[in-house]
């Protein structure tokens, strides 16, 4: 199996199922509740917000594969407009877990000797470095989404 598909299988498994961590974001916000998803537990980012923040890499990942631009910056990773309902959350769910498919096949057609190639700009590092990172970063995420679920439920 190419680097590229262990990647894109690596970013499929935490976000659908399948990796050895035995967790991963569609199933632990399954049955998050749209009030739930909005609820900030003491200093804490709510759930929405941590998921928004994850998702944003992903629009910045497409950009970066399809049109070889990036335009993400950090400090927007942040900023969104939380859902006002049921459906605009469940909504934003079905988006995330398409995006996280359009990522994973994207992934699957690089050359695996793309991914020793700058990601846009040298100062970013590799193409395999920012790929790589983006399944560690939403590891991170989807422990602290976990454990926020886990104070909502006391």
């Amino acid at each position: 199996m190419s680097i590229s598909k262990q990647l894109a299988k690596h970013l499929r498994d935490v976000h659908f199922g399948g990796n050895w961590c035995t967790v991963d974001l569609k199933s632990v916000l399954s049955d998050v509740t749209f009030d739930q998803a909005q609820i900030q537990v003491y200093s804490l980012n709510s759930i929405f917000s941590l998921t928004f923040h994850m998702t944003y890499y992903l629009d910045v990942l497409i950009q970066v594969l399809e049109e070889t631009i990036l335009g993400g910056k950090d400090e927007l990773s942040w900023i969104s407009e939380a859902p006002k309902s049921k459906e605009e959350w469940e909504n934003f769910q079905k988006n995330t877990w398409e995006k996280a498919e359009k990522v994973a096949l994207l992934i699957e057609q690089l050359p695996d000797e793309k991914l020793t190639e700058d990601f846009v700009d040298p100062k970013y590092g590799t193409n395999y470095r920012n790929i790589a990172g983006i399944v560690e970063h939403t590891h991170y995420h989807l422990g602290q989404i976990t454990i926020i679920k886990k104070l909502l439920l006391q």
